[in-house]
């Protein structure tokens, strides 16, 4: 066996076995990475969310909010969810299979706002909402600003004292906002480092070193979080927030790193969204991709015979690469996903009979069998790559579109046949090729019917070792 084949078919099996190994990983984990199947909002529900913006806005506001939303999505590690705009000012959050929803509407619909107060060394109630020099007329959580009174139940009020703003949310350098384990504490709790720029810096350094053992408030979206008392001085503006748990430090580092909402949302309306496909429609399509993927590899071997064998094989090898790459992503399987992903099942045989009609035409030119494998593909070639530019383009235009739109859905298509073009391309100019290459070595694989090529090549075919 030569370098130009041997060197393929080790790459071959190297990726072939480690895909496998992430595919049918036990227990969803590979090397403590989750790799477990992620399934969108119409196959295992999730909640849905309907904020509405105080006060007035414009379009480009509300677009600006539902980008930060979208980030903070993503920073919630939810998949495959839907944020679009729903008249002037509101935006739909749909969020597939969330663990905590209460959590993440809390998530969305926070400002972002962090603040340093001076409070006069008094200490403040975790919990307490305040007026700042930076946010003097806060939105009191959970009512309708707009609502009329209602005399006999108050709504509650906001203390008068307004308290100095030490830093301004503006400042903060949202790239150095991480979750670490809180210094010097003996518990190791999480906690939320961040650092500010500019004018904040140098005002957050100054108070620090002039109130040492003095109490200094963390306020978050006008919210007191804590107020610890002040060790040494915040040199350079950077410090960080101890938290009690995990899930409150992934609160905050979302609220914080994925910046800063234009507009103040309320939640007009959150519900729980139940499957509307669920476990039967995945089995349903699972199967679905089965009979697709049995019936191509049938085709494919009574028309081509051991190209098409050769050609099955590297279509269960796709198979098995690609459903990998969904798993470490990972890329959420919606219904969409899964058409997009039996689609290229098919899709991923068109390079391979390109391939194999040039080389009919080769073997009953009288070429050799050597010579007609690389005249096939080096002729296919042009219509393979032209082809695959077309559906590569296509899908880009879709997902632009449902980026634009927020129509994850369409996303989700789209990178999935995507995908499946560009490892097409590795299954069908380096996978077959490589199979063909070795297997025309060898004296059973040298009879013309295995070619379907016609008996006037007989003597060519067989006489096809040094080609």
């Amino acid at each position: 066996m030569r370098n130009r084949e041997t060197v393929p078919l080790i790459f071959i099996i190297l990726v072939t076995a480690l895909s496998a190994w992430i595919s049918f990983a036990p227990g969803g984990q590979w090397l403590g990475r989750d790799v477990s199947v992620r399934l969108g909002l119409d196959l295992q529900g999730g909640t849905q969310v309907l904020m509405k913006a105080d006060g007035v806005v414009d379009s480009e506001l509300m677009q600006t909010a539902a980008t930060v939303i979208e980030r903070r999505v993503n920073g919630l590690g939810v998949s495959e969810a839907v944020v679009q705009l729903s008249g002037e000012d509101r935006i739909i959050v749909e969020l597939p299979g969330v663990g905590n929803p209460e959590q993440a509407i809390e998530t969305l619909r926070g400002t972002g706002r962090l603040e340093f107060i001076d409070t006069k060394g008094a200490f403040l109630q975790e919990g307490t909402l305040v007026r700042t020099t930076g946010n003097p007329n806060p939105v009191i959580p959970g009512v309708d600003p707009n609502a009329e009174p209602d005399p006999e139940n108050p709504a509650p009020t906001v203390p008068e004292e307004v308290y100095e703003s030490i830093t301004d949310g503006r400042d903060l350098d949202t790239r150095q906002v991480a979750i670490r384990v809180a210094t010097n504490d003996v518990s190791a709790r999480p906690a939320v480092t961040f650092a500010f720029l500019g004018q904040s810096a140098s005002n957050l350094a100054t108070f620090s070193a002039a109130n040492i053992q003095r109490p200094m408030c963390i306020v978050l979206d006008n919210v007191v979080f804590s107020c610890p008392v002040i060790e040494a001085a915040l040199v350079g503006g950077s410090g960080e927030i101890t938290t009690n748990t995990q899930e409150d430090a992934e609160r905050i580092l979302n609220q914080l790193k994925y910046g800063s909402l234009p507009i103040t949302l309320n939640v007009e309306s959150s519900r729980t969204v139940s499957a509307t496909l669920g476990a039967n429609s995945v089995q349903a399509s699972v199967i679905a991709g089965l009979v697709g993927l049995v019936v191509v590899a049938l085709f494919m071997i009574a028309f081509y015979r051991m190209p098409g064998f050769l050609a099955t094989l590297a279509l269960i090898i796709y198979s098995i690469i690609i459903f990998a790459i969904h798993k470490f992503i990972p890329i959420t399987l919606t219904l969409s996903g899964i058409a997009g992903f039996i689609l290229s099942i098919g899709l991923a045989v068109d390079a391979n009979v390109l391939i194999f009609a040039r080389m009919k035409e080769e073997l009953r030119a009288g070429r050799s069998l050597g010579r007609a494998i690389e005249s096939g593909f080096e002729d296919a070639w042009p219509a393979i790559r032209d082809s695959s530019a077309s559906t590569l383009i296509t899908s880009t235009i879709l997902f632009v579109f449902g980026n634009s739109f927020g129509v994850s859905i369409i996303k989700g298509f789209a990178l999935t046949l995507a995908l499946g073009m560009l490892l097409n391309l590795f299954t069908a100019v380096v996978v077959t090729r490589t199979f063909l290459r070795i297997t025309s070595r060898f004296s059973f694989a040298q009879a013309p019917w295995l070619y379907e090529a016609g008996s006037s090549t007989d003597t060519d075919v067989r006489d096809q070792r040094t080609a």
